[in-house]
């Protein structure tokens, strides 16, 4: 199986670590992954401060960016919930405008393919157990788009339970924002970092020594809230975890 590799802005510029453990990971379980060169921002920053139009030139680039390809994989729920839930969005808009149907078919042809990396390993690999080994306490923090619009469910959680060594702790208001949200945070910081002591306090008290998400976003804000608590629990996407093994531990 051939895959394309949406890595994110967030991610190739602020954590490199989770492109190179997603690429490790499904290259183990026999998937050929491949990086288009063209691939760029999926347009979200400019689409959630209302700028429509400005985002309608992504939506195209994405689509001819990852054109020949039946599989594109992200390791962000975020990014691929502005794929699957605004494009369509968009590309309607769009439409209504009297502007055509291109963006609406481009569109059309990207949501299809977009999986966020645990559906694409639960919903198209059928795999839970992905041979990692991750010794250690980990609580799990759902994120809002993963949650919310792509309706992620128990996979995050069905592949942590294999993880050999993991012990998996439960997160107290596990389904509450942890007040990153995007422009949101900059927008409304005092709210964003009263929500964030808010998630962190609930991750400090479960004891776990990290905490892990399907989003690099959200676990910079988390992160960077727990940095200055002086809390010694540390962020870590779910595909650097996925990715460890015996022979390759997470370090």
């Amino acid at each position: 199986m051939r895959v394309a590799l949406f890595v994110t802005c967030v991610n190739d510029t602020l954590s490199p670590r989770t492109g190179q453990a997603v690429v490790r990971l499904l290259e183990r379980l026999g998937v050929e992954v491949e990086f288009p060169q063209a691939q760029s921002c999926c347009g979200q920053p400019q689409f959630n401060t209302g700028y429509r139009h400005e985002t309608e030139p992504l939506v195209r680039r994405f689509d001819a960016a990852f054109a020949d390809y039946e599989y594109v994989v992200t390791p962000s729920g975020s990014c691929a919930a502005m794929v699957r839930d605004n494009y369509p969005r968009i590309g309607a808009k769009a439409a209504a405008e009297g502007r055509g149907q291109a963006l609406a078919e481009a569109a059309g042809r990207a949501v299809p393919k977009t999986y966020e990396l645990t559906e694409f390993l639960v919903d198209v690999l059928g795999v839970t157990d992905v041979g990692a080994w991750f010794p250690y306490a980990v609580t799990y923090h759902p994120t809002c788009h993963g949650l919310r619009l792509l309706g992620l469910g128990e996979r995050p959680r069905r592949l942590l339970e294999r993880v050999k060594g993991l012990e998996l702790r439960e997160l107290p208001g596990a389904q509450e924002c942890c007040g990153f949200g995007g422009t949101f945070a900059v927008k409304n910081a005092a709210v964003s970092a009263a929500m964030g002591a808010d998630k962190a306090h609930a991750i400090e008290s479960t004891g776990a020594g990290a905490v892990c998400a399907v989003d690099s976003s959200c676990l910079l804000h988390i992160g960077g809230t727990l940095a200055r608590r002086g809390s010694s629990v540390r962020p870590v996407h779910i595909a650097e975890i996925l990715a460890a093994t015996e022979e390759e531990p997470y370090a």
